[in-house]
């Protein structure tokens, strides 16, 4: 027999070993990751983007379902629903956000300045007062450049190169996002040098992009230049249609234009942002924060060109061009 000070010592012992063996049995932490996308959950363009995010969490270690819950709200480019879904994602108190853009980011921020966000395919997070600085964000917000707005001036000498003719050009933009702006700027700034002479045309909906270049297209030796925005990524089918019904060259900021029949893209690759963003993602759910993660510079820059749509709108592209291209589609 053991004596009562032998049992009550070794009673004790039991007990404080109880938490530990507790917490050894305990399965891992769920973690939530919250997602907020400007566009429409059936946009083919958005859920590739997403996919490449999700593969490069599972890379990771991190797998939706299993020691991750993801939360996904979709704005349709719509202001006032992402607005909502932004306040929606803040309420869940997720470990970290992912963000698309500005139109994205920009109400993130104003429902929360302690919540981790990730942002993608934004221009000038310094000048639109998301971050501090590119080195040091030192908020709550970091992330991925989607590129410097001096990329906006290649659009309009593009344009020149591949149609000489064109005096006129519709810039399509969105000012109520901080790009807008700053890329019709920079363009506005070469125009004279190349003889073109600007309008804006605005990206808000379907129905004024349509009365808009329907109404500069009634002039002669008329281009359009898309510039990045998620609404003219939500009504690319109906902008690229109308360029083709116009006969008006354009070119665009990104492929997703091209790949359903627009004439040229220039810029950077978003599906390479996005595997780049659970990289980022990984590393404040391991505890680093934002505010001491770089926002990083676009790595990966690509040049499309659709012949099929050059040779109906009858333009032949020059050699020059076709040797830079990344991607022909034929």
């Amino acid at each position: 027999m053991i004596g009562r000070r032998e049992f009550i010592a070794l009673l004790g012992g039991a007990a404080a070993a109880w938490p530990l063996a507790a917490r050894a049995q305990q399965p891992e932490r769920m973690r939530r990751i919250g997602v907020l996308m400007p566009s429409a959950a059936d946009d083919p363009e958005f859920q590739a983007r997403i996919t490449a995010f999700l593969q490069g969490l599972a890379q990771l270690g991190w797998l939706d379902g299993r020691n991750v819950r993801i939360d996904t709200r979709w704005g349709v480019a719509d202001a006032d629903r992402i607005r909502k879904y932004a306040a929606e994602l803040v309420a869940l108190a997720p470990d970290v956000i992912l963000a698309n853009s500005s139109a994205a980011i920009a109400p993130l921020l104003q429902a929360t300045r302690t919540v981790p966000i990730v942002f993608t395919s934004v221009a000038d997070p310094v000048g639109a007062g998301y971050v501090d600085s590119l080195a040091r964000p030192g908020g709550n917000a970091t992330g991925f450049l989607v590129w410097e707005y001096s990329i906006a001036a290649k659009w309009l000498e593009l344009l020149k190169e591949i149609a000489p003719g064109v005096t006129r050009a519709a810039v399509l933009r969105e000012s109520a996002i901080a790009a807008g702006p700053s890329q019709f700027a920079v363009i506005q700034a070469v125009a004279p040098s190349l003889g073109v002479e600007l309008r804006t045309i605005e990206t808000r909906d379907a129905g004024e992009i349509e009365r808009a270049i329907t109404a500069f297209a009634q002039g002669p030796n008329g281009g359009l230049i898309v510039t990045g925005s998620p609404a003219a990524v939500f009504h690319r089918g109906l902008i690229v249609e109308l360029a083709a019904r116009h006969r008006l060259p354009a070119v665009y900021f990104q492929r997703p234009f091209v790949a359903v029949g627009g004439l040229i893209s220039y810029g950077s690759d978003p599906t390479d942002q996005y595997r780049r963003a659970a990289g980022y993602v990984d590393r404040i759910l391991k505890g680093e924060r934002p505010a001491d993660l770089p926002v990083q510079a676009s790595t990966k820059y690509e040049l499309i060109i659709n012949l099929k749509t050059a040779k109906a709108l009858g333009l032949e592209i020059p050699s020059s061009v076709l040797a830079r291209a990344d991607e022909v589609i034929e």
